[in-house]
């Protein structure tokens, strides 16, 4: 089982337009509201797959409920955390040609017990096999947050992976995660210097895994993503012509990730199976999720020698 700790979910609210036109009066053509933020999304994507996860999450206020009704409506399992503040709502705006415009608020303050709560409570699971820290964390959490939830999971004997960016991540890498799972431009930043080719993310995973991170794995959009331990380095990426939205496929791909490694699969399979979730995710409206019918007719493209010479992000 996989349990997901997210400590500033979301209800995402995406709203799709023929064309995003600022300053004027914009009329949605569909609307979807899901439970969301990045955690919670691993956890719903591992649920619609028919796998097992359970969501930890802080709840408050009139949407903090609305969090809790949805993901019930999902059948994703949950530990709710009460909390004074109220969750936040955030909003993505969908155009036909894929562009997606994200609006995300701030989030609830959380004092030093609620914080504690949520640590003591994503810890507590029984029958973990990973503890996943997803997301950006809300106002008054330490930057050390995953920090603190890696050494707990370390003395509950449970593999720990980091899905975060910043100061928070930075603070988790210096723990050495079992994984962590940046996407591009979080690893540049982690690392201090911009990674324009796919040799430079791999050099830089390498450094990483040479410093005690068991596994990276860096997801890179359109270019797939990439994975690095101590045996491996493989590239895979699937090609999707009409993108939808891309919102959460990153957390769609870390889901399949780790459903593959939960399961004793090999790295490689399991980074293919992240990448196909993860391009799923993409032909869907919103922060819709891919169920087992959404992976047909989608070809996985994995090498065991990464192309150092590609550029990315050239499209």
């Amino acid at each position: 089982m996989i349990v997901t700790l997210t400590p500033n979910p979301s209800v995402d609210r995406a709203v799709t337009l023929a064309a995003l036109e600022r300053g004027e009066v914009n009329r949605a053509t569909d609307v979807r509201v899901d439970a969301g933020g990045k955690g919670v999304n691993v956890a719903r994507a591992i649920t619609a797959q028919g796998g097992e996860a359970i969501a930890v999450l802080p709840v408050g206020g009139p949407e903090g409920h609305l969090l809790e009704e949805l993901l019930d409506a999902a059948g994703v399992p949950r530990r709710s955390v009460p909390v004074r503040g109220s969750a936040r709502m955030n909003i993505s705006v969908l155009e036909p040609d894929g562009t997606t415009t994200k609006l995300n608020e701030p989030g609830p303050v959380l004092d030093a017990d609620e914080t504690a709560e949520l640590l003591a409570t994503a810890a507590a699971v029984a029958g973990a096999t990973w503890v996943v820290g997803c997301g950006s964390l809300p106002p008054g959490a330490p930057e050390d947050l995953y920090a603190r939830l890696i050494a707990d999971a370390r003395r509950a004997g449970v593999r720990v992976a980091i899905d975060s960016s910043g100061a928070p991540l930075a603070a988790a890498v210096a723990s050495t995660p079992d994984l962590i799972k940046p996407n591009h431009e979080e690893l540049a930043e982690l690392v201090g210097h911009p990674l324009p080719t796919l040799g430079d993310v791999l050099a830089a995973a390498r450094d990483l895994v040479s410093h005690g991170i068991a596994t990276v794995a860096v997801s890179l959009g359109a270019d797939g993503a990439l994975l690095v331990d101590r045996d491996h380095a493989v590239h895979a990426r699937a090609t999707i012509g009409a993108p939808v939205s891309t919102v959460g496929a990153g957390d769609c791909m870390l889901a399949g990730l780790l459903h593959g490694l939960s399961r004793g699969l090999p790295s490689a399979d399991s980074l293919s199976e992240g990448v196909l979730w993860g391009a799923a995710a993409v032909t869907l409206p919103g922060s819709r999720v891919p169920t087992p019918a959404d992976l047909h007719g989608i070809p996985v493209d994995l090498t065991h020698s990464p192309s150092a010479a590609l550029a990315l992000g050239q499209r």
